[in-house]
């Protein structure tokens, strides 16, 4: 081993060649990131103190060691490579500065399209609470991240409270797709605080696939965004806000019943046809099955939830199987307050104050967290056990710690052994 050490000094090679994030550079490997800089157009003709390569890696340190300054993130990345003697001169910590005009040549787009290209759903069949019968269970739902006080940032994100009482901060919106079993966020959309999250889970939409069963709260319903999800072929089972009442069809054996849910536009239409004292048209809807039960609140009463689905057949799934399904949800909302809280630190602020910073933030901050629990699922899966029972913080602090191990570095993807 050592002698290949010495081949790469005698080589030249420089130390930004080994930088990397210790294990989490084994699932965002050089050859991908490598890919993915030259498809967004951000491959480096001159040689730079910090390419892209290694301001992918940054950006993402950023987001583990999100306290540290810019400077001291750079020393941890770069400390464990110090004492292997690999580039023939020494290496400068880069200023702020430097490293500010490093974020902007690369912009978010590589990014964004890395996380897209990482983060895929990766419960395996025999992985703990990831699925009910055929389907993996997922999750929509949607959190605010505050970011720096700028004129740019409040320009394009805006901030909630009106003119009258204003938050302290800009704020991003964002809305996550995830994986209940997992906790991993496979994929997103952000917006400013003002855009309806119904807006971005509209774009989200797209993310949707066959074999997956996708709940959401109640504050998602509207017709025309279930009906785009469901001709996705994804499984639905969303919980309906107060109104409308559905009408039963046909009650089934489980205690769930079938129904339908109607245009807006044709329920209004039958409305006014009903004022003038016209023929009222026979309704025609999007058929579902409802499932209603009822569950203790907080404040100890008793709350109604009612659920639809597109899981026609109780025979396939339960209207008990498809109430506890639906309590998964809530998996997805810890996994948000991991990167709210836990990841970026109680009450932080973004770093970035630029628009297109803010946005390479984020996508680093989904990006990394997705590599933690993809990581955490593996090691659970190992030990054949749940991963809700892996703790979050611990694995954070055991990947920083591992972070600055010369022996995690390995930029590279692992090679199969002939």
């Amino acid at each position: 081993m050592s002698g290949a050490w010495d081949d790469a000094a005698v080589s030249g090679t420089r130390l930004t060649d080994r930088v990397g994030i210790g294990v989490l550079t084994r699932l965002v490997d050089r050859d991908l990131v490598d890919e993915v800089l030259a498809g967004t157009g951000r491959t480096e003709k001159r040689s730079r103190l910090l390419p892209a390569r290694v301001v992918v890696y940054y950006v993402m340190g950023l987001c583990l060691f999100f306290g540290e300054s810019y400077e001291e993130v750079i020393r941890l990345l770069v400390n464990g490579l110090r004492f292997l003697g690999t580039w023939r001169k020494d290496w400068a910590v880069p200023t702020a500065s430097a490293i500010s005009q490093a974020r902007r040549r690369l912009g978010p787009e590589p990014l964004r399209v890395l996380f897209e290209r990482v983060a895929l759903p990766c419960a395996q069949r025999g992985t703990q609470g990831a699925w009910l019968g055929r389907w993996r269970l997922m999750a929509i739902d949607g959190f605010v991240l505050d970011i720096p006080d700028t004129p740019a940032n409040d320009s394009e994100f805006g901030r909630s409270g009106g003119k009258k009482n204003p938050a302290p901060f800009p704020q991003v919106k964002v809305v996550g797709l995830g994986e209940c079993g997992t906790h991993a966020v496979v994929a997103a959309r952000l917006g400013p605080w003002r855009v309806d999250e119904g807006v971005l889970a509209k774009a989200l939409v797209t993310d949707f696939e066959p074999g997956m069963l996708i709940t959401a709260d109640r504050g998602f319903y509207a017709y025309r965004l279930w009906e785009a999800a469901a001709a996705t072929g994804a499984d639905l089972l969303w919980r309906m806000p107060d109104g409308p009442h559905l009408p039963v069809v046909r009650p089934l054996k489980d205690g769930s019943y079938e129904s339908f849910l109607l245009d807006p536009k044709v329920r209004n239409r039958r409305a006014n046809q009903r004022h003038r004292g016209s023929p009222v048209e026979e309704p025609a809807g999007i058929p579902v099955r409802v499932v209603e039960y009822e569950v203790t609140n907080r404040e100890g009463k008793g709350e109604i939830f009612c659920l639809i689905t597109t899981i026609t057949d109780p025979d396939e799934a339960s209207a008990a199987e498809l109430a506890a399904a639906y309590a998964e949800r809530w998996e997805l909302e810890s996994s948000l307050d991991e990167i709210k809280t836990h990841q970026r630190g109680r009450g932080g602020v973004l770093r970035s104050k630029t628009p297109a910073m803010v946005e390479q933030e984020i996508w680093a901050l989904l990006l990394t967290h997705y590599a933690v629990r993809h990581l955490m699922c593996e090691a659970a899966d190992q030990a054949d056990i749940d991963p809700d029972r892996l703790s979050f913080i611990r694995s954070l602090r055991i990947i920083r710690r591992q972070v600055t191990d010369q022996a995690g570095f390995s930029p590279s993807a692992p090679h199969k052994r002939s």
